[in-house]
């Protein structure tokens, strides 16, 4: 017997209906009934009074700053040390010294126990002390049972105070990095995302500038050291102790521990140019992949800029999760990309990034940037509807809420405001700065602050499989991501 599809299968008349009613059936299916949506008549009351429980603030005659939040909700307590100054401090031929330094603080240990040892003590104490070293910053911190506080904060003040680097733990600190140099090239997306840093800031740029095996072999113990002795001064060191304690006893404590330690020369705020754009196409041909990595990067703003709610609103209508105009158009409308999002950064001290970025087919590669320019272009001349700028506040103050839901985050947040200088009250202020954003504000910042023809778009893909050439999204520049070799090594 022979098959046919179902379209093409013979009418069936069935017993009662008229061939004209079967047809008029098929033409006309029966109507559903409407979906019954009763979720939406749940009524949303407005967002209660941010009112977060603060830390106590105390300064120091030597300027350090303790902060101390109490939460007797479990029996640990956590500490943490903020010492100002990092790698943008660093001499430029030094690449690398702050995190050699974060790595080799602990594992050294000091001159009373050895790092080994320290790990041995704390494994049996179930507690924890690490040191690292940032962009900005250094810090030590510890944690343990609350039985266990003195002995482990006496252990952490000993590294703070007495540490001894030692050569072998500074030689597996740099193999470790160098196993990260020789693969930096691994991943598309770190290709991307580490090229489009380098056009926003400068390739020299202390925000943008990367470690080499050149670099890393310069760094000597003496150099972490002087480093040390350089910035563990009192009047930049900002300490703060959360968890299971009475107040006024661990403030006595911490005075006994910090008060004595004599001033020192605090670090200079750092100077940073940030050279002007470099819009333009910029490639970076990688043959093992087959799908294309792309960003489209330009200066974003500080968190003390006037316009950071408005800025903070209009991310949130443009890359804002699923519901998105560039998610919503790129992704869900036009099919162009796996993934989307971008981010309108803001900085404590320095000005952020704009990014806007996607993972998609290299033959759509072209389509998918150019979706992408549109829906930035739109920013400007398409204001949010009165239903984006409501979803928009509404995601900005939910999130924000739960970051600080907890004594332990907003104690964080305390020392980060503290740390860059910022009114304690910030937080206060933000949720009704966000309320008062209004679509004209949106659209205001949006024609200050976006200019799509500053943007450099960094495509990292394989060029066989584009398509339509990058040519035509405007001139091409090749990108070089060689890694220099490691130096020779002198003869003996």
């Amino acid at each position: 017997m022979t098959k046919f599809a179902w379209w093409l299968a013979p009418v069936v008349l069935v017993s009662g209906f008229s061939q004209t009613a079967v047809a008029q059936t098929a033409a006309k299916p029966a109507q559903r009934p409407a979906a019954v949506e009763p979720w939406k008549k749940i009524p949303i009351p407005p967002l209660h009074d941010f009112k977060p429980v603060q830390p106590k603030r105390i300064e120091l005659e030597n300027g350090l700053v303790l902060f101390l939040q109490e939460d007797h909700e479990l029996p640990f307590i956590d500490g943490n040390i903020l010492i100002r100054g990092g790698g943008q401090e660093e001499p430029a031929n030094k690449v690398g010294l702050v995190r050699m330094y974060g790595r080799t603080w602990r594992t050294s240990g000091t001159a009373a126990m050895s790092g080994d040892k320290l790990d041995d003590l704390l494994a049996a104490k179930a507690a924890t002390i690490e040191t690292s070293g940032g962009n900005g910053i250094t810090s030590l911190t510890w944690s343990s049972l609350k039985g266990d506080f003195d002995s482990v904060f006496g252990s952490a003040m000993d590294l703070l105070l007495h540490p001894v680097f030692k050569a072998d733990k500074l030689a597996l600190a740099k193999r470790q990095a160098t196993a990260g140099i020789s693969r930096r090239n691994d991943d598309a997306a770190g290709i991307a995302s580490r090229e489009a840093v380098k056009l926003v800031y400068g390739a020299n740029s202390p925000y943008a500038r990367q470690v080499e095996y050149a670099t890393l072999d310069a760094v000597t113990l003496e150099d972490l050291q002087a480093w040390h002795d350089k910035t563990v001064v009192p009047n930049d060191i900002i300490v703060s102790v959360e968890g299971d304690f009475d107040g006024a006893a661990m403030e006595a404590k911490l005075r006994a521990a910090f008060g004595a330690l004599p001033r020192g020369t605090a670090m200079p705020k750092s100077q940073i140019e940030i050279p002007p754009a470099r819009p333009g196409v910029y490639f970076v041909d990688k043959a093992d992949v087959d799908q294309s990595n792309v960003y489209l990067a330009g200066l974003g703003t500080e968190r003390s800029n006037p316009d950071y709610y408005a800025l903070s609103v209009m991310n949130e209508v443009f890359s804002g999760g699923f519901g998105s105009r560039v998610f919503q158009s790129v992704r869900t409308r036009l099919g162009l990309a796996y993934s989307v999002g971008g981010s309108f950064g803001a900085g404590y001290d320095h000005p952020g990034m704009f990014i806007t970025g996607a993972a998609t087919k290299s033959e759509s590669t072209v389509a998918a940037t150019q979706a992408m320019l549109a829906e930035i272009a739109k920013l400007k001349t398409d204001p949010p509807t009165p239903s984006e700028l409501k979803n928009a506040k509404d995601q900005v103050l939910n999130a924000f809420i739960f970051n600080y839901d907890s004594p332990e985050k907003t104690l964080n947040e305390q020392v980060t405001l503290a740390f860059y200088g910022y009114p304690a009250d910030f937080l206060e202020k933000y949720k009704t700065g966000i309320e008062k954003v209004t679509s004209a504000d949106v659209e205001r910042v949006a024609k200050k602050y976006i200019d799509e023809s500053k943007l450099a778009i960094v495509v990292v893909g394989n060029e066989k499989d584009l398509g339509t050439p990058l040519s035509k999204l405007g001139p091409v520049t090749n990108l070089d991501i060689s890694i220099p070799p490691p130096p020779a090594k002198k003869a003996k």
